[in-house]
């Protein structure tokens, strides 16, 4: 059953994107989406809502006096261009607490969370991560933008300002730069080893302290990052 979800926010961009991150999430769906705390709150009396990304700065009603109002919560990720609201947060029990800009992979991160706090009947059984599992991203090549599907993803080459995109079907080259696609992109799932490489650790074959096997393929590791890819690397080790 996918979860349904409310994204409240007087921004329209914030809208957008948030809507966007949830499009391309398989176990969740946009239930609606409100402009302002109190079309939410009628919402929330009138529909089943399993996931809230609520704004807190909002006028007439903020999103943390809304959250007061309710007497059946939903699980509530705040949103906010703010720092100083993590306390709220955490006082009013929020699921999670996230930073404008919201990226796809701090986004990915908070609903991998949340995921966690449900009980399995709430998402799909569709193997060990069944959010990953479906999730996607959109290249910019030079004519088009490219759906590429992220467990796909091999690993990516830095070249300058362009980056070539390797996974187990095709080669693209986008046009972006690694430190962009690396936003967005799961942090527990993709790994920055080298300032030229991002390696997906689901097709790690082997690694040694100087590289990483992927494939056919001996990607360096990158003395800046080995202290902390060797780290992470070795935390499914026996």
């Amino acid at each position: 059953m996918k979860l349904q979800c409310l994204i409240v926010d007087d921004e329209p961009l914030a809208l957008d994107l948030l809507e966007g991150h949830i499009q391309a999430m398989a176990d969740l769906e946009l239930a609606g989406r409100c402009a302002n705390a109190l079309d939410a709150g009628a919402f929330l009396r009138q529909k089943r809502v399993d996931l809230l990304f609520l704004d807190i700065q909002m006028p007439v009603l903020t999103g943390i006096d809304l959250i007061k109002t309710l007497q059946h919560r939903p699980k509530i990720i705040l949103t906010t261009a703010y720092k100083e609201y993590a306390f709220d947060a955490f006082q009013l029990d929020a699921a999670d607490y996230l930073l404008k800009p919201i990226t796809f992979a701090r986004f990915l991160k908070s609903i991998n969370k949340v995921c966690g706090q449900l009980p399995q009947t709430a998402v799909t059984a569709a193997g060990p991560s069944p959010i990953f599992e479906e999730a996607f991203v959109y290249l910019k090549t030079e004519k088009r933008l490219v759906k590429v599907i992220l467990k796909e993803i091999l690993f990516i080459e830095s070249i300058r300002d362009y980056t070539k995109v390797i996974t187990q079907d095709q080669r693209i080259i986008a046009h972006q730069r690694i430190s962009q696609l690396e936003e967005k992109l799961p942090e527990d799932r993709f790994l920055r080893i080298h300032r030229s490489y991002l390696i997906n650790r689901l097709h790690v074959q082997a690694f040694s302290p100087q590289y990483v096997e992927i494939g056919e393929k001996q990607i360096p590791i990158g003395r800046q990052y080995k202290d902390r890819a060797l780290a992470i690397l070795m935390e499914h080790r026996l």
